[in-house]
């Protein structure tokens, strides 16, 4: 989703820690992501849902697994030692996993679809045309790339990042036990029938 959220805790992180490529990376991550959610809204994953409950209560418990575990990665790494500034802890990260981060925490959220569906149902017309669906999810991903491209432009200014590797230890714990609240949440809150 494009409102602050862990797509954005994200791409935060990764800009003061890894540095605006892995970033910008994870961004197209995201952004694919919303524009997969995007598509699956306007071809009616909102009716496949309520169809097939256990779709969704697969989706819920999946991401939430996956949103703990990476959050537990995260605070359990907190308490290690850094590598001195200006040394990347690991120079292929930007290359080989950003990406692929930004687009699993996307699609992790079981909100995103609910959300996505729910726009679609609230904005379009009932038989809107392929080309108006297409259109819209186009410019989902347009405004996800522009957003969070500013963000990791922004956050990754060396003095901003400074600021952050002063404080990293401390955010890396808060942001690790968000992910894992999160993922708990979404893994047990019952679904409205």
């Amino acid at each position: 989703m494009i409102v602050p959220g862990l797509d954005f805790l994200l791409v935060t992180r990764l800009a003061m820690m890894k540095g605006r490529m892995a970033a910008l990376r994870a961004t197209l991550g995201i952004a694919t992501g919303v524009a997969a959610w995007g598509l699956a809204g306007f071809f009616g994953i909102r009716a496949l849902f309520i169809a097939s409950p256990w779709l969704y209560t697969l989706l819920k418990v999946g991401g939430g697994l996956y949103l703990f575990i990476q959050g537990a990665r995260l605070f359990a790494g907190s308490w290690k030692h850094a590598p001195a500034e200006g040394q990347p802890a690991n120079p292929a990260f930007a290359t080989t996993r950003a990406f692929r981060m930004g687009l699993l925490t996307n699609l992790a959220n079981p909100k995103a679809p609910i959300f996505v569906s729910s726009l679609f149902a609230a904005a379009l017309p009932q038989h809107a045309s392929i080309g108006l669906g297409l259109t819209c999810v186009g410019t989902m991903f347009v405004i996800a790339v522009a957003w969070f491209s500013l963000v990791a432009t922004v956050l990754s200014l060396r003095h901003v990042s400074r600021a952050f590797l002063r404080l990293r230890h401390w955010i890396d714990r808060a942001s690790g036990l968000a992910f894992m609240a999160l993922g708990i949440r979404f893994a047990t809150e019952r679904t409205a029938g």
